[in-house]
C-alpha cells in the first residue's frame, strides 16, 4: 500500500511539471480531459506493473522451492501465491481462466515433489 502511494504521489509530482503531457505512443494531449486521461492511465500502469511483479514474485518462489525439492518450503510458498494470484484477478491484472491455470499447474507440481 506504502508502494502504491509513493508511486501516486511520484507520478503527481511528475504530471506537475511544465513538459508536456504525452501518452505512450508520443502523442500530446491536447484538451485537459485528455491530459488527466494520460495521467490517470499512467498511475494505473505503474500500480498495475508492481502488482504483476509481485505476483510473478510469489510465482517464483514456488518454482524454486519444487526445483529444490522442499516440499514444505513449497507448500508454504504455494498457500502464499495461491491468493496473491486470485487477488490480481479482482483487481483486473489477469484474467480469472490465467490465475486458475496456474494455481492449478503449481499444486500438481507441489503434489509430484514427494511421489
Amino acid at each position: 500500500m506504502a508502494a502504491h502511494l509513493f508511486l501516486r504521489r511520484r507520478l503527481a509530482h511528475l504530471c506537475m511539471t511544465a513538459a508536456p503531457v504525452r501518452n505512450e505512443r508520443g502523442h500530446m494531449a491536447n484538451t485537459t480531459s485528455a491530459k488527466k486521461a494520460v495521467r490517470k492511465i499512467a498511475a494505473r500502469t505503474a500500480v498495475n506493473k508492481n502488482r504483476r511483479s509481485r505476483v510473478r514474485t510469489f510465482v517464483r518462489k514456488v518454482e524454486e522451492a519444487i526445483a529444490a525439492g522442499d516440499k514444505a518450503a513449497a507448500e508454504t510458498a504455494f498457500k502464499a501465491a495461491q491468493p496473491e494470484l486470485m487477488r490480481a484477478v479482482t483487481k483486473g491484472v489477469i484474467h480469472k481462466n490465467t490465475a486458475s491455470r496456474k494455481v492449478s499447474r503449481l499444486a500438481h507440481r507441489v503434489k509430484q515433489i514427494s511421489a
